[in-house]
């Protein structure tokens, strides 16, 4: 690949798509850093599987482009498949055979060498934790299991560029956790991950870089902090030894310009300012009401985020 990849691997540009009336993608675009995590967010029916669909050649763009490691999606598809791996969340493998048959298959069908196949099979087995299971029928592995071989059935040809539709819908907590380690080490890697996922964890945990999608637009865009940054709010928790005393140091800082909220002998604080917004919530208090007993801070999850920028969707 080399150059060719550039500094950007995957480019939307301006992408529609209508199914009937439906529209599903509505002037979309974002970029993808070559070497990067990008979390494609947004709930059920925003048009995230659709973006990964015509990013994949599966569908085709009613308007706008795509290009991936500067290949367009429609009048490069052939080459566009040979650079990128796609796992989603129903699996490509076969559940008669076994892991490692449907491993040395895939290989053989990407164009490897018989022996060659059989080597990077095994390797694959053993870096996704499937060496034991190996030679089992895939239909008697568990969900998580199956998720991991999809991964490494897209990973045998090495692609540059990788896309993750869902990838841990429905699994338990130990197998999500187990693929988020294994999508890290291929960022660290190299390989650029495009992931579309519904879990706010998911791409704080993961992504470099998340792209908000509702209703077929981009709603927000930045790193996971940046968001939280602009769109969450801190809380700030201050316990006081009785309610009385929350009363007033809750009057205080009304009168001081903030907007707290007393429950019992607690007083909590929003602050758009971020944690250092804390002393200055201390400050207020000094001198006019009693030191609170207790400070906890909470920062803002990805989970408040969405929720400022979805709100008012219908």
């Amino acid at each position: 690949m080399g150059s060719a990849m550039s500094d950007t691997a995957v480019e939307v540009d301006g992408l529609r798509k209508a199914f009937g009336t439906v529209l599903a993608l509505d002037g979309l675009s974002f970029r993808v850093p070559a070497g990067s995590v990008l979390g494609l967010l947004g709930p059920n029916g925003s048009g995230k599987t659709t973006t990964v669909s015509i990013l994949s050649t599966a569908l085709r763009p009613d308007a706008g482009r795509a290009t991936i490691g500067g290949l367009d999606v429609v009048a490069d598809a052939a080459r566009v498949r040979r650079v990128i791996g796609f796992a989603g969340q129903f699996a490509a493998v076969d559940p008669n055979l076994t892991g490692r048959e449907n491993l040395t298959l895939i290989g053989r069908l990407s164009r490897l060498g018989r022996a060659r196949a059989r080597v990077r099979a095994g390797e694959l087995l053993g870096s996704f934790g499937l060496t034991a299971a190996a030679d089992r029928l895939v239909r008697t592995y568990s969900g998580g299991m199956r998720r991991r071989l999809d991964l490494a059935a897209a990973l045998l040809h090495r692609p540059p560029v990788l896309f993750l539709d869902e990838p841990t819908t429905g699994l338990d907590p130990e197998s999500r956790f187990a693929l988020w380690d294994s999508v890290r080490d291929l960022s660290l890697s190299g390989t650029t991950v495009l992931l579309t996922t519904q879990y706010l964890e998911e791409a704080d945990t993961l992504a470099d870089q998340v792209v908000i999608i509702a209703a077929g637009k981009v709603a927000g865009t930045g790193t996971p902090a940046q968001l939280k940054a602009r769109h969450g709010t801190v809380l700030f928790d201050l316990g006081f030894a009785g309610p009385s005393i929350a009363e007033t140091a809750c009057s205080v800082l009304a009168a001081g310009g903030y907007q707290p909220d007393r429950d019992g002998a607690g007083v909590r604080v929003r602050s758009a300012a971020g944690s250092a917004a804390l002393t200055g919530v201390l400050r207020a208090l000094e001198g006019r009401a009693p030191d609170p007993v207790s400070v906890a801070v909470r920062e803002p999850t990805l989970d408040d985020v969405f929720r400022s920028l979805t709100e008012g969707e219908g």
